[in-house]
């Protein structure tokens, strides 16, 4: 499934949806036409994707039911919306944690002169800097040097510690697209990544949460990044050095991931920064992530008022 938050208007109340090709489905409607059909007694939906997770195995199975018997049943004018209709929102609203992987692909390492990492680089963001689907990107005053960093957001849906790298698959709970984007000037000036990475609106995500189902090989798909249309990056996720499963095991291994926490798992070559001449992100610049199965996440850069 592909799960997403939206509104239906812009001060509306979130509601978890189903993305489908006919557009957004309602969750709740549908579970309600669902049960009544079905003459179940059962408690209603919740309404993000991170509490749907939460609820465990069970409830998830019980959503891809109501979902798939809708779509059959011919129901879905009464439970459907246009996407470019709605207001998306960010799938995983204010994750516990954004944990972030740094020089995790061998281009990006060589572009940037750097060798390869022997283990994973962990940096973090905050919360603050998630920005949904269609959100602007916002450049702070403080900075002129900003760039973009496409990326395979993984969002864990089953807590754990010390996970073992051939289990840690079973702790996803899906796959996003993620905007690691980045203050090259303030990263240079502090010599750490913390004010440089985790600017308000830093961490665009989106479109939808798609569950491992639709994408059972998170190390065999592609990436690409277009700034105004123009492809800035490519590749493909097999090029990561860690992969998703080596990174939730070493994760876990000093900090207990949970339901919601989001792992962005590093970027490839063909960022602004190393570019001749640079190419840096200015006002009224679209920049779109887009990952195979996962859909595209597309944002705008205005200059913070």
């Amino acid at each position: 499934m592909k799960l997403v938050r939206f509104r239906i208007q812009e001060h509306g109340r979130s509601r978890l949806g189903f993305l489908t090709p006919l557009g957004i489905i309602d969750a709740d409607s549908c579970w309600r036409l669902y049960c009544l059909n079905h003459e179940l007694d059962a408690p209603p939906l919740p309404i993000s994707p991170r509490r749907l997770l939460a609820e465990g195995s069970e409830r998830m199975a019980q959503a891809r039911a109501a979902s798939e018997w809708i779509l059959a049943s011919g129901s879905t004018p009464t439970v459907l919306f246009n996407v470019g209709k709605v207001r998306l929102q960010a799938p995983v609203g204010r994750p516990p944690k954004i944990l972030c992987i740094a020089r995790n692909y061998r281009d990006h390492c060589v572009e940037q002169g750097v060798g390869a990492p022997s283990s994973p680089v962990v940096f973090a963001k905050y919360a603050t800097a998630i920005a949904a689907p269609g959100d602007p990107i916002v450049r702070p005053r403080i900075t002129v040097k900003l760039d973009y960093e496409a990326e395979l957001g993984v969002v864990i849906g089953r807590p754990g510690r010390h996970i073992p790298e051939d289990r840690a698959l079973e702790h996803v709970g899906g796959y996003m697209n993620f905007n690691d984007v980045s203050a090259r000037d303030l990263q240079a000036a502090d010599g750490q990544w913390l004010r440089g990475k985790s600017c308000d609106t830093f961490a665009p995500i989106g479109p939808a949460l798609v569950t491992p189902d639709e994408a059972p090989d998170p190390q065999n798909l592609r990436i690409q990044c277009r700034v105004n249309g123009e492809t800035v990056q490519d590749a493909n996720t097999s090029q990561m050095i860690f992969s998703v499963a080596h990174l939730i095991s070493f994760i876990s291994e000093f900090l207990t991931l949970e339901v919601g926490d989001v792992i962005a798992t590093g970027t490839p070559h063909g960022v602004g920064h190393v570019r001749k001449p640079p190419r840096f992100l200015n006002p009224g610049d679209r920049v779109e992530v887009e990952i195979e199965k996962l859909g595209v996440l597309a944002n705008t850069v205005v200059d913070e008022v």
